[in-house]
């Protein structure tokens, strides 16, 4: 079954041309990890420094192998000092409603 995660980023002003270029790179090894489906960043249109990663997974063992990923070899070294928040991440499952 798949799975919905929304990660929400927010960004010091200064540092959103930056974040772009970083998420310009790194996207890239997201939407070729195994099981990513869909992949999309919204940008809130009243604040450009405020992103939502829009993620669909195959399975929830797909998304857990990529935050894994993130977490060692594939971190993400230069987001932190972007970042005017922590992310959050939340994961949605579908259901037959």
């Amino acid at each position: 079954m798949s799975v919905t995660v929304l990660l929400e980023l927010r960004f010091k002003p200064e540092s959103v041309a930056e974040a772009r270029e970083v998420f310009t790179r790194e996207l890239v090894k997201t939407r070729g990890f195994k099981g990513a489906q869909v992949v999309d960043v919204l940008v809130d249109e009243d604040d450009e420094a405020h992103w939502v990663i829009y993620e669909v997974w195959e399975t929830v063992a797909d998304d857990e192998a990529y935050r894994a990923f993130r977490a060692g070899d594939g971190k993400i070294t230069d987001l932190p000092p972007l970042l005017a928040a922590p992310p959050v991440k939340t994961r949605y499952v579908t259901t037959d409603v």
